[in-house]
């Protein structure tokens, strides 16, 4: 299963992948060349199959858990001034999503959308300490009756382009599409001071089933 913001790269990439054969084999005789050139565009084609794939997830709804919003390492566990929505003291969370792992984004917990903004910016490496505040993110808000989270999409200095689903006043559930990011970024997600952290530094989790805290 593939996520629908690859479905216009990977027609691209089939059609290329045919094309470029069917010129090999017509054109070209010596039956090595052809081989070495269905080799490296096949290698192309499963590179793009592989960072559009969208695998389903089990979530398991709970309003006491906050899943994890994307497949990664994490690699930030602190506590920070948040100063755009909530602009008090809260427990940051950071997962870093490399080229090969999945890149849709998931909502963490379920209710309702309360911010969802975008802000352009630069392309900073996403595990770069200024990279949350200077380049291309989108911030978006979860309320439910126990809690209210942050989670911030970080573009990282591959990823040209972040997708954000998430519209203010919708109702969402957990573990549901909220966008995608196009190759190596980050998500930052902002915790209530006192919640129980479920995670590890450098521990890799899945994105809507791994538990990263609980309420």
């Amino acid at each position: 299963m593939f996520h629908k913001e690859g479905y216009k790269i990977i027609s691209v990439a089939l059609v290329l992948f045919l094309g470029i054969n069917v010129a090999a084999y017509v054109a070209i005789q010596i039956k090595e060349w052809q081989i070495a050139i269905l080799a490296i565009t096949l290698g192309f084609l499963i590179l793009v199959l592989q960072f559009f794939r969208n695998p389903k997830r089990n979530t398991k709804i709970n309003d006491a858990t906050v899943v994890s919003p994307v497949d990664g390492k994490v690699v930030v566990i602190e506590e920070v001034y948040e100063k755009e929505y909530f602009k008090d003291n809260r427990l940051q969370v950071s997962i870093f999503m490399s080229p090969v792992n999945v890149h849709v984004t998931r909502h963490p917990i379920g209710g309702e959308v309360a911010f969802s903004k975008y802000h352009p910016g630069k392309y900073l490496v996403a595990w770069h300490p200024k990279a949350s505040e200077e380049n291309e993110r989108t911030t978006v808000v979860v309320k439910n009756d126990h809690t209210e989270i942050l989670y911030r999409q970080i573009a990282g200095a591959l990823a040209k382009r972040i997708v954000n689903y998430a519209k203010e006043g919708e109702k969402v559930v957990q573990g549901s599409d909220s966008g995608f990011i196009k190759f190596g970024s980050r998500v930052d997600v902002y915790l209530p001071l006192g919640t129980n952290i479920n995670v590890t530094l450098n521990q890799k989790v899945k994105g809507g089933e791994n538990i990263i805290a609980l309420l």
